[in-house]
């Protein structure tokens, strides 16, 4: 069973009308309440003024002793509309006269209402209010009726009149009884309750509408526009802004809502960029930490091939210098067939080549330390420019020179970084097989105050996954031209100088290598900064 839930505007229209009502209520019964008081007071005053009115009147008959005349003017007062009898007693407490004629001769009780106010006590008392004078009591018919016992003095012209019936020490000669009825009195009240209760009712309604009204604009809206910006904001949906015109409370809420959802988005957003720049520098770091183990890895396989190789080397190296000794005595030999003259000799040059990769496997095995010196670099890359060039595989290449001038000199060994540079170089022209391209470009990176040496071919380009593969000792993509040890060695040599190589290729569009060394720390304000791909001189030759 659904649990009946009350809005806002439903819950203050209900407590403001119950608070109306029993306001209205109160007021409604008091106020009643002091109608029927003033009409029962008018009421009084009214059967006060007809009690004087019947005693004036029947005074002088009285004087005359015309009781007749008297009873008739009495009879004629109790024809009056509202009145419902009228009755003459005497101070022994006799009824002499009477509209009711069964009540003339008969005596009534001291002790009953009409008496009680003045015989209440040992000494009847002689003045009396009009207040203390009425009674109201419901009469033999059930009619609600007001009575009012008016006391008949004996005047100075009563006890001098000729009939002087009455001695001048009588104070009080009888008591004139007017019992009027209340129903004009009890239709106007009921009239006035009605009324005035369809009125309470009425403004009540009125009231409630207006208050439901002013609330639903005063304070329903805007609490509803706050619910739906409180929503939106749940959903992450910090765009929304809470609309307000007014100046009051629910404007001040309604602008703090808005100052809130602008911290909040502004949160969010640098949450979100912290989170973007965290990614990006994780990833930075993953590559950076894999290059490290890609390095680590790389350096113990160098290390563990270094000792392998030399003994391999050393046990390989002494039967082919037999070999080649001794091929050489037998092919100078005269008695030597001229038919195996070739046979020979493509002995004595594969044992050659032989000896060639053994002199590798020893370089790579016995990386000597360097001795470092201050070199200029740019000289030094011209020096194994003018070493290299000469060489048939730099035909038909053109080698770019983009030197930075001013050039921080590097602490470096030059003949091993001779022997890298000639590396790169000739590795640049066999990719270059059909012509190109050897760009060279030398700065300082700024930063990181590293010497860049950059060597960029037009050639045939690494296929992506050979990258990771190009420094391993043995690789090589040359038939018959290499031992895959050059890059090897060029990498030991370029660690030990606390550097590092990096490549950049693209199949069919060339392969870019930079060398980075580090600089002395006295060297940092020698020398100017440039990029890899220009400096401030460039020369071009064509061979």
């Amino acid at each position: 069973m659904p649990i009946l839930r009350l809005s806002l505007i439903a819950k203050l229209a209900i407590s403001t009308s119950l608070v109306l009502l029993a306001l209205m209520a109160l007021f409604a019964y008091i106020n009643i309440e002091t109608l029927q008081k003033i009409f029962l007071d008018e009421a009084i005053s009214d059967v006060e003024n007809l009690s004087e009115s019947i005693i004036k009147t029947t005074h002088h008959q009285m004087l005359d002793d015309d009781r007749m005349r008297a009873n008739q003017m009495i009879q004629e007062m109790g024809t009056q509309s509202g009145v419902e009898s009228i009755r003459l007693i005497n101070k022994d407490g006799r009824i002499i006269y009477s509209t009711n004629d069964d009540e003339i001769g008969t005596f009534v009780d001291k002790k009953a209402a009409a008496c009680n106010v003045c015989h209440a006590g040992a000494t009847p008392l002689i003045q009396a209010s009009s207040m203390n004078r009425s009674r109201f009591f419901t009469n033999a018919k059930g009619k609600k009726v007001l009575g009012l016992a008016k006391a008949i003095y004996n005047e100075e012209s009563c006890y001098t009149a000729e009939c002087h019936f009455h001695p001048e020490n009588f104070r009080v000669l009888g008591v004139l009884d007017v019992v009027v009825s209340l129903d004009k009195v009890i239709a106007i009240t009921n009239s006035y309750r009605y009324k005035f209760t369809s009125l309470t009712f009425f403004l009540l309604l009125l009231i409630w509408i207006s208050i439901t009204l002013c609330t639903q604009a005063l304070v329903s809206r805007p609490v509803k526009q706050l619910l739906k910006h409180t929503n939106l904001v749940a959903r992450g949906e910090l765009t929304s802004k809470v609309l307000t015109s007014s100046s009051d409370e629910l404007g001040e809420l309604a602008a703090a809502f808005n100052a809130m959802t602008v911290s909040l988005k502004k949160a969010r957003d640098e949450l979100e960029d912290w989170g973007r720049n965290l990614e990006v520098k994780v990833d930075e770091r993953t590559q950076q930490l894999k290059q490290i183990q890609d390095q680590l890895i790389r350096s113990e396989k160098l290390a563990s091939l270094g000792e392998l190789v030399a003994g391999i080397a050393h046990e390989i190296n002494n039967p082919l210098t037999g070999i080649l000794v001794f091929s050489s005595l037998v092919g100078d030999d005269p008695r030597l067939n001229p038919e195996l003259k070739d046979d020979l000799e493509k002995i004595r040059r594969e044992t050659q080549r032989c000896a060639k990769i053994v002199r590798g496997l020893l370089d790579f095995a016995h990386e000597s330390l360097p001795h470092k010196i201050p070199t200029q670099i740019n000289d030094l890359i011209d020096a194994t420019l003018d070493l290299v060039t000469h060489q048939s595989s730099f035909h038909d290449i053109t080698v770019v020179r983009s030197y930075q001038d001013a050039l921080p000199q590097a602490l470096v060994d030059p003949n091993q970084i001779e022997q890298v540079l000639v590396n790169m170089m000739v590795n640049a022209s066999h990719a270059m097989a059909n012509g190109g391209t050897l760009s060279i470009s030398t700065g300082v990176t700024s930063g990181d105050s590293n010497l860049f040496i950059c060597i960029r071919d037009t050639g045939c380009g690494i296929p992506e996954g050979n990258l990771g593969k190009i420094f391993d000792p043995f690789f090589t993509t040359k038939e018959n031209l290499g031992t895959g040890l050059g890059l090897a060695v060029s990498y030991g040599i370029i660690e030990s100088h606390g550097g590092k190589i990096e490549v950049q290729s693209t199949v069919g569009e060339g392969t870019a290598f930079t060398i980075r060394l580090p600089l002395p720390s006295d060297g940092e304000t020698v020398g100017g900064t440039s990029d890899e791909n220009g400096g401030e001189r460039s020369a071009s030759v064509a061979l």
